[in-house]
């Protein structure tokens, strides 16, 4: 990894520890706020789905099989061409902690249109299309390797809801878009460049409505994500955003006042 990249990222996190507020809720004035923290982020109840998502994380631990790793867009982990897929897993994948956040937030405001930008193994996809059937996810993958064996996860783990796309964000986000009648939740990865991940946003704006939630992962990634976040979180149309670390949240709520709020789990 660059130093430099290093350093900003151990500054960052420092920064994030010494100064992020609000763990459980306390301080939290919002009562929806204050449930999105204390009742839903921070909720232990195990549903059954974990279990599926759990055995698919070990399945693909245990998958030793090398790969060309590279992407359409920055990676969010390292630079190398190749990598063993139980690498990928351990070194990028979603966290699951932070899978059961999005699991809940699709789960308790019922979200049925969902896109994905960066399927990778498909591990996040899972959190994504598990809380509800009915729901449609469409996943958009750029490198080939990684739409194979995501393709080949979401039929051994027996997911109808998600349609696995290959090619690039900037091809294929407009057909997704049409395919949509509105936007319900968005999760944004796979390309960690500032621009870049502006420019989905600015598209996605187009089918936001009152309930719409965006999560962005990596927000700290670099000091071009950061930058990116902070210009999202300030956009005029967002009017609640949580910085968790590793991923952030925004809402669209025209019933909320402008907050914003850094949460240490």
């Amino acid at each position: 990894m660059n130093t430099h990249i290093l350093i900003f990222r151990i500054r960052s996190y420092l920064k994030y520890f010494l100064f992020a507020r609000h763990r459980k809720g306390y301080g939290i004035h919002s009562p929806f706020v204050f449930f999105l923290v204390r009742e839903l982020a921070g909720e232990k109840y195990p549903f059954y789905a974990f279990k599926r998502v759990d055995a698919a994380r070990r399945m693909l631990l245990k998958n030793s099989t090398v790969i060309e790793t590279h992407t359409l867009g920055a990676p969010s982990v390292s630079n190398k061409q190749q990598k063993k897929i139980k690498q990928l897993v351990s070194e990028g994948s979603l966290p699951p902690k932070f899978g059961k956040i999005l699991f809940r937030l699709i789960n308790h405001f019922g979200a049925r249109n969902i896109l994905e930008l960066g399927t990778g193994t498909g591990l996040s996809t899972l959190w994504l299309a598990l809380p509800d059937s009915r729901s449609g996810v469409i996943t958009i993958e750029g490198n080939a390797h990684l739409y194979e064996i995501a393709k080949q996860l979401f039929e051994i783990v027996e997911v109808p809801n998600i349609r696995v796309w290959k090619g690039s964000f900037a091809e294929l986000l407009p057909e997704a878009l049409d395919q949509l009648a509105r936007l319900d939740f968005v999760f944004f990865d796979g390309d960690h460049r500032k621009n870049s991940v502006l420019g989905y946003f600015k598209i996605c704006l187009k089918k936001v409505h009152n309930d719409t939630i965006f999560v962005f992962d990596d927000i700290h990634w670099s000091r071009e994500m950061e930058e990116a976040w902070h210009i999202i979180s300030g956009h005029p149309r967002v009017t609640v955003s949580l910085d968790f670390y590793r991923i952030g949240i925004v809402f669209f709520r025209k019933e909320c006042t402008k907050q914003h709020y850094v949460v240490r789990l």
